[in-house]
């Protein structure tokens, strides 16, 4: 599937409205919807409590802030992909300090390809984002299927004298002849069933 194909939610933290008009150019809705535009951090912030965003665009400086602990925060505890654009004369400096936490920095004066460019790179980090979490939550999945499986083998050891080995025969083997999977195995032996 095409990057092209799917759709992006985007907050655009920016208090120009020469920015937010030039970057809304930008975003077609097509691929970039729904587009919310905050003119402060602590008006994103709310915004961040509502909704989650998979890519964030601060135009920094903001009235209430420089936006550097607020794109920091929003990538550490959102999986939002964020790009913070700053003045040139800041870029080194604004750079070293959130590059580690996964920000991405451009600097301004800035054009159209320029842009394009980073809202390109944006959408490639999110995809592998996704993909990511996907294998965590399999990995995760996994883990506690284990786990249970785990439970029911000691069930086993303590009402039926099986040793381990053959608590886990036990499970595999009815899995198979029931066409069930072990987890649905382990968790009928530790109800009792």
């Amino acid at each position: 599937m095409s990057l092209r194909e799917h759709v992006y939610s985007v907050l655009l933290v920016s208090a120009s409205e020469k920015m937010n008009v030039s970057l809304t150019a930008l975003l077609p809705e097509k691929i970039y919807y729904p587009l919310t535009v905050a003119a402060s951090v602590s008006e994103a912030q709310r915004k961040i409590n509502e909704q989650a965003y998979d890519l964030v665009i601060v135009n920094a400086p903001l009235p209430d802030d420089l936006g550097r602990k607020f794109a920091i925060d929003v990538t550490a505890e959102n999986n939002a992909v964020t790009v913070l654009i700053v003045r040139s004369e800041l870029y080194d400096e604004t750079y070293d300090r959130v590059a580690e936490y996964g920000v991405l920095t451009l600097s301004k004066p800035t054009n159209a390809p320029m842009i394009k460019q980073t809202l390109d790179y944006m959408r490639a980090t999110r995809e592998r984002l996704y993909r990511m979490q996907k294998k965590t939550v399999s990995l995760e999945d996994k883990m506690a299927e284990i786990r249970l499986v785990n439970k029911a083998k000691w069930s086993l050891i303590e009402s039926r004298g099986f040793s381990e080995n053959e608590a886990h025969k036990y499970i595999e083997k009815t899995a198979m002849d029931l066409g069930l999977t072990r987890r649905e195995v382990a968790e009928s032996i530790i109800s009792g069933n």
